[in-house]
């Protein structure tokens, strides 16, 4: 099986180029959010690690987004609870799709919190930077606030690039998405 982890910046268009593969895809963002609406478990460690914040279950969103822009410490602690959950839903995700010929991971922290594995093809999505802030800013959910939080534990965009070995230039443009993948997976396949 070939892993493919899917890196970019916030708003790179990471989640739209991973499902274009055609592949089965780990959407950590999709389970993070199931877990909030549907994990008691989860519910009550977020709420022992911060009870000032978290009051109820289903997790409130903006609960969470309060205590994040409220307490530095408190991205660091949500992260340490969910990340250890979303490691346990992709062993599940890989088992279940073991004889597939490849997967696609859309991990937003994939390398930050190394969930890689060093056999992994890192495929950058790579976006100017003014597209990406018009396409953030149109997200009912956009805090600025919120996403310069995210940016400060990523890795930087640099070093993502540098590591990734194939980079698509989406212009959010289907056919030039459409066709890198093809490049890219006609080169894996041979």
């Amino acid at each position: 099986m070939i892993r493919i982890g899917i890196l970019g910046d916030i708003g790179s268009g990471k989640s739209y180029v991973a499902n274009s593969f055609g592949y089965p895809v780990f959407n950590a963002d999709y389970e993070v959010s199931k877990l909030y609406k549907s994990d008691k478990k989860i519910f009550f460690k977020l709420k022992k690690k911060l009870p000032n914040y978290i009051t109820k279950f289903p997790l409130d969103k903006n609960e969470i987004i309060h205590a994040i822009l409220d307490n530095k410490k408190s991205l660091k602690k949500i992260i340490n609870i969910v990340h250890s959950e979303i490691k346990v839903k992709l062993e599940l995700f890989l088992k279940k799709n073991k004889n597939k010929k490849i997967v696609i991971l859309d991990i937003p922290l994939l390398l930050e919190n190394k969930i890689n594995s060093k056999k992994d093809l890192l495929v950058f999505v790579d976006a100017k930077r003014s597209d990406i802030k018009k396409r953030l800013i149109k997200r009912k959910s956009f805090n600025l606030k919120l996403l310069n939080k995210f940016k400060k534990i990523q890795l930087s965009i640099d070093y993502k690039k540098r590591k990734s070995q194939f980079i698509i230039k989406n212009n959010f443009t289907k056919k030039s998405v459409a066709k890198s993948i093809k490049d890219i997976l006609n080169k894996i396949k041979k």
